[in-house]
Formats: C-alpha cells, structure tokens, sequence
C-alpha cells in the first residue's frame, strides 16, 4: 500500500500538470486556472487556494511557469519557455 507521502505527491504532481495543461492555452490568473479546471472536468474537481497557489508556487520554483506582471496587481501565470 502507497504511504501518504506517496500519495500526496502523486496529487501535487497530477495538480501540476492539470495547471500547466491550463496556463499552455495561455497566460492567465490564478483563479481563472481553477474555473478553468472545475469547466474543464465538468465540476467534478474544485482546486481551492490553499492547494493551486502552493502549486503554482512549485511550478514557478521548477520554472514550469513563470509570472507576467508585478505586485501589487494580479499576476497571470504563463507557461515557461525555458
């Protein structure tokens, strides 16, 4: 049986790749990302913030994705090209 950490990195890392799916279509907001995944899977999956902002956070730091913009108006997130 998969321990915890196990599991709660194949959820990170499944979350991930639902968000960089989204930002590839284009830059956009971090709460346009999750309408986005609650359309997309037909309201079966609702990201809240405390799960899509710490993702989006990992992906910036492994330069998946990369902000557009500056504090204090809100960031797009845009897929890296790096």
């Amino acid at each position: 049986m998969p321990s915890d950490s196990a599991k709660s990195g194949l959820l990170q890392g499944t979350l991930d790749m639902l968000i960089l799916k989204v930002v590839a279509l284009g830059p956009t907001h971090g709460y346009a990302i999750a309408q986005r995944l609650q359309q997309m899977s037909r309201d079966v999956l609702q990201v809240q913030q405390g799960s899509l902002y710490p993702a989006l956070h990992r992906l910036e730091s492994a330069a998946g994705c990369a902000r557009s913009g500056r504090r204090p108006t809100p960031d797009a997130t845009r897929a890296s090209t790096r």
